[in-house]
């Protein structure tokens, strides 16, 4: 336990506390031995990412039990409760460690495993290891296998985190503010609105990456000597 706080930045107290408040999984335990692991440090990097961003250790705790157990409640972001059951979730996929190592093969690297895990990418359930998206691993599977570094992938992945959070926030404050609310006054079902509204953000955000995605590749490679 000591070993575990030094490398994470905190004190043995601070993480004594997190165990208590569920905040972290319990060690794996040898007789009075407990060993903790590389998950356990990605989670308290995660927690202490999650408090500078002015989350509650209670909020936390909810966000970290809702990703553990796969669910995605955009109601609850809403402030409505009903919009969650028609919000897509990712399809997880539980993998062996073995299946994983030959997925990106040279690939899964300590470094990588822990900034997956940190990205939330990745879960441990027991022998198995949960990826909490299906499109998401085929994608970054496509991108290594054309040549790029899964470091890489994962870097980019972070960056576009950011990104997509901003503009989640936009549209989930463009929906409270201008739709729901009423909706909810008129008595209408606010799963449905929702479900109906959905595909309207997912046009516009296809839409704009299209047309961004074409005005770079025109001023990256415009100039480029085409092959004949």
């Amino acid at each position: 336990m000591a070993e575990l706080a030094e490398k994470a930045g905190i004190t043995v107290r601070t993480l004594r506390f997190y165990r208590e408040r569920k905040l972290l999984p319990a060690p794996r335990r040898e007789g009075r031995i407990a060993w903790y692991n590389d998950h356990h440090l990605a989670r308290l990097r995660t927690i202490a990412a999650l408090l500078e961003r002015g989350h509650t250790l209670g909020g936390i705790a909810e966000l970290l039990t809702a990703f553990e157990s796969g669910r995605r409640d955009v109601g609850e972001l809403l402030g409505m409760p009903g919009a969650a059951a028609s919000w897509p979730a990712e399809t997880p996929v539980r993998l062996a460690p073995e299946v994983l190592a030959d997925y990106f093969e040279g690939e899964v690297t300590p470094e990588n495993l822990i900034t997956s895990l940190d990205l939330g990418y990745l879960a441990v359930d027991g022998d198995e290891i949960v990826h909490l998206s299906r499109r998401l691993l085929d994608v970054s599977h496509t991108l290594v296998e054309q040549g790029v570094p899964l470091a890489a992938v994962l870097a980019a992945a972070r960056e576009v985190r950011e990104h997509v959070d901003a503009i989640a926030e936009t549209f989930v404050t463009l929906l409270r503010t201008h739709v729901l609310a009423d909706a909810q006054e008129r008595g209408e079902d606010i799963g449905e609105t929702v479900e109906r509204l959905r595909p309207l953000a997912t046009s516009v955000v296809d839409a704009e990456l299209t047309m961004a995605m074409n005005r770079r590749m025109r001023a990256d490679l415009g100039d480029a000597p085409r092959s004949r």
